[in-house]
């Protein structure tokens, strides 16, 4: 299946009501930093934290007929958006994770009364299981990024941020297994062909970066990280999100975790904003001056509030933080 800025359209129409159309706030230390005029798209204010409740909320209202259950593998937001939208539609939900999942976000789906199964030490592992129960009678597997009506509903945020910035120039987003990315590309090109959209992820375990440059799907190690919504695999048999943003995204920015800490600081600090490390990769690139010559103005997306308040709290204080067999080095927040 092709999706097209129609799509999107109809997912805006399927959605109206069930999300929050979150604002565009400018950031004056973004700005003074990058030179250019730089805005934060506040998913973070949606019900379940994450841009997730989007594209979950649209293939929701997109199922079968005598669908009973929702399933999907997740990392944590998107499980999270699906448990919530089958809870609104009076199903049940059973959602597959790995054991690098943290527990808030475990936590957080079951609160939504959601069965939650750990499978494994991978997306990959969760993502067998997940297919597994999908073959069942009654059951919906709503992919995280690999599903037409995900991806749509993603891409409303593309067109609320041009319809809030229309001489928008550069986006910034989160780049995982690519729904996000290949749906808000979506609706940023057409709307407006010229404006340059950029994917950033982290430099460990980047699945879709890993993908684009081999040229097909490919497996890489998922390791721990402090953007732990980005991790795991992209489905080797992809049929969308992979090759639209191979196909849309102008280019792929990696950052380290080092960069990821401190951008998650700077986010904080200075723009007082509690999020997660996936989110602040645009952030960090900004930071680190991985993104020379940035035309403006420039946006990048706020998303993922269901954070480890224990890390986070280390994070903002400086302190070490331990990502699996990796010490990552803490430093006091200067800007």
């Amino acid at each position: 299946m092709d999706l097209t800025f129609v799509d999107i359209l109809a997912a805006q129409k399927a959605i109206s009501g069930k999300v929050v159309r979150t604002p565009l706030l400018p950031s004056r230390f973004l700005s003074e930093t990058a030179g250019v005029p730089f805005h934060l798209k506040m998913e973070t204010m949606q019900p379940t934290g994450a841009f997730k409740l989007r594209g979950a909320t649209n293939a929701a209202q997109n199922v079968d007929p005598g669908t009973n259950t929702l399933t999907c593998c997740s990392t944590g937001n998107h499980g999270r958006s699906v448990a919530y939208a089958a809870r609104e539609l009076g199903l049940k939900a059973v959602i597959c994770m790995s054991s690098l999942v943290p527990k808030t976000k475990i936590d957080g789906v079951r609160a939504l009364g959601a069965e939650v199964r750990i499978i494994g030490t991978s997306q990959d592992d969760a993502l067998a299981e997940c297919r597994r129960i999908g073959n069942e009678p009654g059951v919906a597997d709503i992919s995280p990024f690999d599903d037409p009506h995900v991806i749509a509903g993603q891409g409303t945020i593309g067109a609320e941020v041009l319809e809030d910035l229309p001489d928008l120039r550069t986006l910034l987003i989160p780049l995982s297994g690519g729904g996000l990315a290949a749906g808000v590309a979506l609706a940023a090109k057409t709307i407006n062909p010229g404006i340059r959209v950029i994917g950033l992820t982290m430099d460990r375990g980047a699945a879709m970066h890993a993908s684009i440059a081999a040229g097909h799907p490919v497996e890489v190690p998922e390791v721990a990280s402090l953007a732990d919504s980005l991790g795991g695999g992209i489905g080797l048999e992809n049929r969308l999100s992979f090759r639209m943003c191979r196909d849309l995204l102008d280019d792929i920015v990696l950052v380290s975790e080092e960069e990821i800490y401190r951008g998650m600081q700077a986010l904080y600090y200075e723009d007082s904003h509690v999020a997660e490390g996936a989110c602040a990769v645009g952030i960090a690139a900004c930071l680190a001056g991985k993104l020379p010559d940035l035309e403006g103005p420039v946006a990048t997306i706020i998303t993922g509030r269901n954070v480890d308040m224990n890390q986070f709290t280390s994070i903002v204080s400086g302190q070490d933080i331990l990502l699996g067999d990796y010490l990552l080095k803490g430093a006091a927040y200067a800007p």
